[in-house]
């Protein structure tokens, strides 16, 4: 079966356009039919961009030209709706890009619009969305994972050819890999976040999800720029991550914590990860064992820091300044309550309370002190673990993709999903997850690998290598198939 062109890497797309093989019109009218033909079940966006057709006849001269390209919907887009998929900010459209939005843009990069998340990204299964349940290409019964759930399922169900999203604790990771995809979270810092909707300050990242370890590096190497309108944005020069690709690893020291292969994990996970140390074995890199002492913490740590921090950033949200108000209200008091009450979700409020709890006198000491502590501590394990290895590979999730409804009611079975991902936001380290594997129903696996500040050349090397090793990017859901 001839293959699609909504289907199809940049990299190959890039090929056939400066080829003149085939036209911008071309890519984007195949992306708009699939989006027709598959969204109907799937849910990955909230907002489509009106009139890209009409848009899409010019020349592609520019490096990303052609190539439409979804964003999460907490990135702000210029006269385009971004709601966090909250109904607080359900009519809410910026009148500014985000950095990363600008960067595509000058690149020729088409904003396709804007997709499915779990509300101002506090999930692990998109399930907490206030327009729809977005659903898993591979099999419909199963959550895409989140935050990002929308962007994991449009890149491998062709709505989009790639896709830009945040990453606060596992935010992309996650679903890319419950969705058998590729996605890179970048060094804290190294992509600006001006223009992005803040969750927890501190941890959030954007990063990209791909269908190819390729153009990760492509895509990373038109966002990441310092960026003057972003104070956390670092000035280190950056570095060219396409040629870094296929270069020789022989002797790349990998290592593997025990503290990773731990309860918890299922039997598929764990033998997919037994056979990616096979595979880098067999590449000519040196397995080494190493520990990170303090991961057990790193879950609750997270989880402390992030509402603490988000309790703050969502305080703007009031009907005043930010936010859709509540009619009705007889004073300012009844306004603020109503306003927040109707329009937070559940696990918005939930994380809300949990870090105004945190915060609150009696308490700041106990936990979110100690969190404050965990955090400094998981980065000296990593600053140790660096003079014994070059990278880290862990599962992405502990667990293959899970069913729609399966952990909504007890959320605290939810959390655990993210075991593996938020060590790295608390230390601000770059990691790629990539797929690794497939489960006896279909569903896929995630492969995570951890490197230094701003290396992610290395990361993404090894995750190059690692792909052309094995035949698990080159798969693609049945979208035909009766899930």
């Amino acid at each position: 079966m001839m293959e699609e062109l909504c289907d199809q890497p940049i990299s190959k797309l890039n090929r056939q356009l400066k080829g003149r093989a085939v036209a911008v019109h071309d890519i984007v009218s195949s992306v708009m039919t699939r989006v027709d033909e598959v969204e109907p079940t799937i849910n990955a966006l909230i907002t489509v961009e009106e009139g890209l057709l009409n848009r899409s006849s010019q020349a592609p001269k520019e490096p990303m030209a052609g190539i439409p390209v979804a964003i999460k919907d907490n990135i702000c887009t210029k006269g385009l709706r971004t709601t966090c998929s909250s109904r607080i900010l359900s009519d809410f459209v910026p009148s500014y890009d985000a950095t990363v939005v600008s960067l595509l843009g000058r690149a020729g990069a088409i904003v396709l619009g804007k997709t499915n998340m779990d509300e101002f990204g506090m999930g692990s299964s998109n399930e907490h969305s206030y327009f729809r349940v977005c659903r898993n290409p591979w099999n419909s019964r199963y959550v895409p994972g989140g935050s990002s759930g929308g962007l994991a399922a449009a890149v491998p169900a062709g709505e989009a050819i790639c896709a830009l999203g945040s990453d606060t604790g596992g935010s992309i990771r996650l679903p890319a890999a419950f969705c058998g995809v590729v996605s890179l979270r970048p060094t804290y810092g190294r992509v600006s976040r001006y223009g992005l909707v803040a969750f927890a300050s501190s941890l959030d990242q954007i990063g990209a999800i791909t269908r190819s370890v390729t153009d990760a590096a492509i895509l990373l190497s038109h966002i990441a720029e310092p960026d003057p309108l972003d104070s956390t944005s670092v000035g280190i020069e950056v570095p060219n991550y396409i040629r870094a690709l296929g270069k020789d690893i022989q002797g790349s020291r990998i290592g593997v914590s025990r503290e990773y292969l731990t309860e918890g994990i299922s039997e598929e996970v764990r033998s997919s990860i037994d056979d990616a140390i096979l595979t880098f074995s067999n590449l000519g890199c040196r397995i080494v064992d190493i520990s990170l002492p303090h991961n057990d913490y790193t879950i609750r740590a997270y989880y402390l820091i992030s509402t603490a921090e988000a309790s703050s950033n969502l305080a703007r949200y009031d009907g005043v300044r930010y936010g859709s108000t509540a009619p009705s209200s007889i004073d300012l008091e009844e306004m603020y309550k109503k306003s927040r009450g109707l329009g937070f979700g559940d696990e918005v409020k939930r994380r809300i309370m949990l870090g105004i709890y945190c915060l609150s006198h009696g308490y700041y000491d106990d936990y979110y002190m100690k969190s404050l502590k965990v955090r400094r501590l998981t980065k000296e394990d990593f600053q140790s673990a660096w003079r014994e290895v070059d990278a880290i590979i862990t599962p992405t999730s502990p667990t293959p993709p899970f069913k729609i409804g399966e952990r909504t009611e007890d959320p605290l079975t939810m959390y655990p999903s993210d075991m593996f991902t938020v060590s790295t936001n608390l230390a601000g380290l770059p990691a790629i997850s990539i797929p690794c594997g497939l489960t006896p129903e279909g569903l896929p696996l995630g492969l995570q690998i951890v490197g230094r500040a701003f290396d992610e050349s290395t990361i993404l090397n090894l995750a190059y290598h690692y792909e052309r090793s094995t035949p698990w990017h080159e798969l693609r859901p049945n979208l035909d198939r009766e899930n």
